[in-house]
């Protein structure tokens, strides 16, 4: 299952980070990808170091795995776990990438200040604000199950952690600036990572 888990991480990332901006380059002229300077120990910098160290551990929980290096508890180590994650993470993967299909020309990597795409309201998107976030988070959930060791666990926290600083203190903020009262109505109505959960309320509050 090791093996499987990091055939299927490094299958996963290279469709939804490397074909999918080669894609998004070929299609636009542009990446999407934006990496602006970012000071250290900022929001950015955080979100940047946690969601880097994500991505390695994803690679570096599973081949530890199998040099056995880095072995599950008995308890977790189940066939019916691991069948449960390979599922959930082959969900997650699908709908990263349903979601950045669903952005279109909007679909970004990072923020830019000085940028102002369209905000994308329909679909996946009327229900839940960052999808992608969702759907990463619920991949990576997915490689954990199937590789239940504590390396993984933490690329799993870091990955959750990162996903917070980026979406509360960058993109929020951003999109607040960028598109004002369409982007308060927008979030009203819709949930931050699930459905009606994480609605930002008129006065600022969250439901």
């Amino acid at each position: 299952m090791p093996a499987l888990a990091l055939a299927l991480y490094l299958a996963g990332i290279t469709v939804t980070f490397g074909i999918r901006t080669w894609m998004h380059l070929r299609r636009t002229g542009d990446s999407g990808v934006r990496r602006p300077a970012t000071p250290l120990g900022s929001a950015p910098w955080w979100s940047s170091v946690l969601f880097g160290t994500a991505l390695l551990l994803g690679v570096v929980a599973p081949a530890l795995a199998v040099a056995g290096v880095s072995t599950p508890p008995t308890t977790l180590d189940q066939p019916g776990i691991s069948a449960g994650g390979f599922l959930i993470a082959i969900i997650g993967f699908t709908g990263i990438v349903a979601a950045q299909a669903a952005m279109g020309s909007s679909w970004r990597i990072g923020v830019d200040d000085a940028e102002r795409t369209r905000l994308v309201t329909t679909g996946v998107f009327g229900f839940v604000r960052n999808p992608i976030f969702t759907a990463m988070i619920a991949a990576f959930a997915g490689l954990t199950l199937m590789v239940p060791t504590w390396p993984q666990f933490l690329g799993l926290a870091a990955l959750v952690a990162a996903v917070e600083i980026q979406v509360r203190a960058i993109e929020e903020p951003y999109l607040a600036r960028t598109h004002g009262s369409d982007y308060a109505a927008y979030a009203s109505r819709a949930g931050r990572f699930l459905p009606n959960i994480g609605r930002i309320k008129a006065t600022g509050h969250t439901g």
